[in-house]
């Protein structure tokens, strides 16, 4: 009589495991994100429809301010012209953190913007910081 080995049904290994645990909970979190964006999306166009982001006297000339809950930058170069900048780092996505003497700073990695068009003034980033819409009407900044 030949014996043929049974081999027991093996359990997945560990490696198996924690790869299924961890696509099931990237795929969770894909399934949250994708849920925020659209709720998200509607209250960035309830901003955009018309409320007041600040007043013109609240950004001083040749600075600016930061709006971290509207994820922008409000500068005012010179005196009455106002340039709005996306508040987010292009070299790693940190929140710019101050303005000073005519410049934006990041505080992750000391990259620095200019007030007047977003350039590069200092790396490590490479990229300006993206323009953002805006109007000024008497004297409300309002995002667009």
């Amino acid at each position: 009589m030949a014996s043929e080995s049974i081999h027991p049904a093996s359990a997945p290994s560990r490696r198996v495991v924690v790869a299924a645990v961890g696509a099931a909970g990237v795929a969770l979190t894909l399934n949250a994100c994708g849920s925020e964006d659209d709720s998200s999306s509607s209250s960035s166009d309830s901003a955009a429809g018309g409320s007041v982001l600040a007043k013109t006297s609240d950004i001083p000339e040749g600075g600016g301010k930061i709006f971290k809950d509207s994820g922008v930058v409000v500068t005012q170069p010179t005196a009455g012209e106002f340039k709005a900048f996306s508040s987010k780092c292009t070299h790693q996505g940190c929140a710019v953190s101050g303005i000073t003497n005519g410049v934006i700073t990041c505080p992750c990695h000391k990259s620095e913007f200019s007030v007047t068009d977003g350039s590069v003034k200092k790396g490590p980033a490479t990229q300006p910081l993206p323009e953002e819409k805006i109007t000024v009407s008497g004297d409300s900044i309002t995002l667009a």
